[in-house]
């Protein structure tokens, strides 16, 4: 029998599925009306940087982000090797709990397969296995908008790891910031999200910095995005001391109102 995941993680499960169903029941008729929403974005980066984001693929790769839905969405994000070896694959479900012009509140979760290669002998004969390993995280952002385009906000996560060699429990915890129009010329403007964290992986822990800059255009699908991160201090073996992306990213976004 595979371990449950510790009483933490099952405190924050609880807690996203009583919002998530405590709202539903509360919507009124009329909110069935409310449009759909249907977005995506392809990026391509000269290095696939991980959702947690000290880690990296330590190559290109290229990233399929989808999501549909209205109050409830569901975000697919496929994740591969600029070779089309697959890197992972998350499948978020996402609740906006509170949804007013100040104060936000998102819950989500999804399950994930991280896939690897691994190098055995089979019958005498050197081969590349690639096998996944599959995960179960949670997710609590609550944020707080001192203008229409600033906020300020924390987001927790926390995983589980179902396979005896996988990391069984992360946990990250972020302070950050969001500039999501700072502008710079005629219809081009940029976005800014720095952000400190702390992430504890098992009996391994560390503090980090990361940004993320984004340049684009009004109503232009490419944009230019990249991320950096710097590690404060960390025992986590595997964690990079400085780590950077650039990428391409097309974005595109369709309305629908059901009659």
């Amino acid at each position: 029998m595979k371990p449950l995941p510790p009483p933490p993680a099952i405190v924050v499960l609880t807690i996203v599925a009583c919002m998530i169903s405590s709202h539903l029941l509360a919507q009124q008729p009329d909110s069935l009306k409310s449009p759909t929403i249907f977005r995506g974005a392809i990026t391509a980066t000269n290095n696939g940087i991980s959702l947690l984001p000290t880690f990296s693929l330590g190559k290109p790769a290229v990233i399929f982000d989808l999501a549909m839905g209205r109050r409830l969405t569901f975000e697919p994000q496929m994740r591969f090797a600029m070779e089309g070896k697959p890197w992972s694959f998350i499948f978020w479900w996402r609740y906006k709990v509170i949804s007013q012009p100040k104060f936000k509140l998102n819950v989500g979760a999804h399950p994930s397969l991280v896939f690897q290669t691994n190098t055995v002998i089979l019958n005498g004969v050197t081969r590349d296995v690639m096998t996944s390993q599959r995960y179960f995280a949670a997710e609590i952002v609550p944020n707080y908008y001192l203008t229409k385009n600033t906020s300020i906000g924390i987001y927790y996560l926390q995983s589980h790891g179902f396979e005896p060699d996988a990391t069984q429990n992360t946990y990250f915890f972020t302070i950050n910031a969001n500039f999501a129009y700072i502008p710079v010329a005629r219809d081009y403007f940029l976005r800014f999200n720095p952000q400190l964290f702390y992430l504890k992986m098992d009996n391994h822990d560390g503090y980090f910095y990361t940004a993320t800059i984004t340049a684009a255009r009004k109503d232009f699908p490419l944009s230019v995005s990249s991320i950096l991160n710097k590690r404060i201090t960390s025992d986590i073996a595997a964690s990079k001391d400085f780590i950077w992306n650039l990428s391409l990213v097309y974005s595109f976004s369709n309305t629908y109102t059901s009659r």
